[in-house]
C-alpha cells in the first residue's frame, strides 16, 4: 500500500456486512487522499461487492482474504479458539503486524475485546481496556468510560480511564484541559461506596483536570467532558439513553399524526424537526475505541448503516493521527506520578 494511514476493516461482521462496510470503505477514501484501507473478509463476496459499486482493488484498497466469520452471538472464548481466520482476528493480526494502524469492526463486542486484548495487549500501566464514546449532551457531547468491558472496577482501573479519557478528549476532540468527573449517586464528598471515594482521592491527587463527582443528570446537562464510570453502570447509563432517544422520536411521531391538526403542524415544524433529528443522529457518534491497548480499535455499533460504519473510520483515522496509544502512555506516567501516594 502507499504511504500514509492504513486502516483494516472487518468487513463481514455486523448485522449488514459488506452493504455497509464497502460504500463506507468508498466514501472514506474520497474523503483522506493519504487514507489506505484493507477490507479483510471473504475474497469472492469483496470482489462481486466492489464490483456493484463499480470500484475496485487498487493502491490504496486492498483485499485480505479470511474464510471465517464470528457470529454476533458467539462467546469471546470460543471465538478466540477457534476462529483464527476469522475477517475480526486476521484484521487485529495485521495491526499487530504492523501492516495496519488501526482496526475498525462491527462484530460481536465481547469477542472484539478478548482478541483485541489477547493480539495486542494492553499498554504499560494499564491493567484493563476500557470502551469509551461521545454521548450528545447540551455543549455537544459528553465522553463516557467505561462502557461495558469491565462490570466491576478498582479505585486504580478508575484512575485508568479518566487518564484515558482526558487523553482522547484533548487529541480526538480538542479539548486542551478536559473537565473529568467520577460518576456517583450524588456530588457530595461523603457519598458513594469505598471504591468510589478511594478513586475520587486518587484523582484529586493528580494532573488531570478532576472537577470532582457527577451525577447521572451532569452526562447531558453538566459542565463536564469526560465521564468515569464501571462497565456495569457505564452501559446501563448507555442502553437507557438509546431507549430514551427512541421513545421520544415515538412519542414525537404519534402526536405530529394524531389528526389533521397536528399533522399540519408536523409540516410547519418539519425544518425543527430534521435539525433537532441531525443533532441526535446516533450515526454521527458511532465509533467507540477501545482504550488502553498497544494498538488502535474501533467498534462499529453492529447494526452500523454506511453512513455510521464512516464515522467509525473517522473516528479509526483521527485516532491514528493523534497517535492515541503513545499519548496515554505518556500521560499516565505522569499522573501517576502524582499520585502515588493518595491510596496510602
Amino acid at each position: 500500500m502507499s504511504a500514509g494511514i492504513t486502516v483494516a476493516l472487518d468487513a463481514m461482521s455486523g448485522d449488514h456486512g459488506l452493504d455497509a462496510v464497502v460504500p463506507a470503505a468508498l466514501a472514506s477514501l474520497q474523503r483522506h487522499a493519504d487514507l489506505n484501507l484493507l477490507l479483510v473478509g471473504d475474497r469472492p463476496a469483496l470482489e462481486r461487492s466492489l464490483a456493484e459499486h463499480r470500484s475496485q482493488e487498487s493502491e490504496r484498497l486492498r483485499i485480505q482474504h479470511a474464510s471465517e466469520v464470528v457470529g454476533m452471538w458467539e462467546s469471546p472464548s470460543k471465538a478466540l479458539r477457534t476462529k483464527k481466520d476469522s475477517s475480526m482476528r486476521v484484521a487485529l493480526d495485521r495491526v499487530h503486524a504492523g501492516e495496519a494502524d488501526a482496526c475498525v469492526s462491527a462484530g460481536n463486542t465481547g469477542a472484539l475485546m478478548a482478541t483485541s486484548r489477547f493480539v495486542l495487549k494492553t499498554l504499560p500501566g494499564i491493567d484493563r481496556p476500557a470502551i469509551i464514546s461521545p454521548i450528545p449532551s447540551r455543549n455537544g457531547h459528553t465522553l463516557m468510560l467505561d462502557l461495558g468491558a469491565n462490570a466491576e472496577c478498582t479505585p486504580e482501573q478508575l484512575f485508568q480511564f479518566a487518564v484515558m479519557g482526558s487523553v482522547l478528549a484533548t487529541a480526538v476532540h480538542g479539548i486542551a484541559s478536559p473537565r473529568v468527573g467520577l460518576l456517583n449517586i450524588g456530588s457530595e464528598e461523603i457519598k458513594g461506596n469505598q471504591q468510589i471515594q478511594t478513586a475520587g482521592r486518587l484523582l484529586s491527587a493528580s494532573n488531570l483536570n478532576y472537577i470532582g463527582y457527577v451525577e447521572g443528570n451532569d452526562i447531558y446537562v453538566g459542565d463536564v467532558d469526560v465521564v468515569v464510570c464501571d462497565g456495569f453502570i457505564g452501559n446501563v447509563a448507555l442502553k437507557t439513553s438509546e431507549g430514551l432517544g427512541k421513545l421520544i422520536g415515538e412519542y414525537l411521531r404519534e402526536e405530529f399524526s394524531r389528526n389533521l391538526l397536528t399533522r399540519a403542524a408536523a409540516l410547519c415544524a418539519m425544518p425543527v424537526l430534521k435539525a433537532f433529528r441531525r443533532r441526535v443522529d446516533p450515526r454521527n457518534y458511532n465509533g467507540a475505541s477501545f482504550v488502553g491497548l498497544q494498538g488502535i480499535v474501533i467498534k462499529s455499533h453492529g447494526n452500523a448503516d454506511a453512513i455510521a460504519f464512516t464515522s467509525a473510520i473517522e473516528t479509526a483515522v483521527v485516532e491514528v493521527r493523534q497517535a492515541v496509544p503513545r499519548r496515554i502512555s505518556n500521560l499516565l506516567a505522569s499522573a501517576l506520578g502524582e499520585s502515588a501516594e493518595a491510596i496510602a
